[in-house]
């Protein structure tokens, strides 16, 4: 991966660990897993927000980052990563785990209106909630094994660029 650019774009660890809600972590933030930019900790950490990213869950960025601290990934990447569910694309997104797991369970896709209120949640939603929460994790399992792959081939092309542009470089000083 281009660490120059993935270092550009990620904040300071120091401006991190000043942030108030990430404070609460302590010393577990100075941890330097959390920080570093290799193929491992980057592919971890976008696995790590994919899979959160996928959950219907509140405070995903939090708990993103608390999983990323406690298994030891890179701690930028997978808050980022979680940003894939935003406004704009989170009612597509759920709409595509429950028909994945209505299929995956065998029920037929139903259509739900949706409105914000307590009766919706007592009655539709607990239609919809089994294949909802599988589709969720299939897609966000899904996600999170394409994320891995996908880093560890762009590192690894970036590698072998790298590579052979010095070995060029020399070749030429060379003769």
């Amino acid at each position: 991966m281009p660490r120059k650019f993935l270092k550009r774009i990620m904040p300071d660890h120091k401006t991190m660990c000043e942030h108030p809600h990430l404070q609460k972590f302590g010393e577990r933030l100075t941890e330097p897993k959390l920080w570093h930019l290799n193929r491992r900790s980057v592919a971890g950490g976008l696995a790590l927000g994919l899979f959160i990213g996928f959950m219907p869950i509140l405070g995903q960025m939090f708990v993103a980052a608390a999983l990323a601290i406690f298994i030891r990934v890179n701690l930028p990447i997978s808050v980022m990563a979680v940003w894939v569910s935003n406004p704009l694309t989170i009612a597509p997104m759920y709409f595509f785990t429950y028909k994945v797991g209505a299929w995956l369970l065998q029920i037929p896709v139903e259509q739900h209106s949706f409105t914000m209120t307590w009766e919706w949640f007592t009655h539709e939603f607990l239609t919809i909630w089994q294949p909802f929460l599988l589709g969720s994790v299939v897609c966000g399992a899904i996600a999170s094994l394409l994320g891995i792959f996908l880093v560890r081939f762009v590192w690894r092309r970036m590698v072998i660029r790298n590579w052979n542009r010095r070995q060029e470089k020399n070749r030429q000083k060379n003769s």
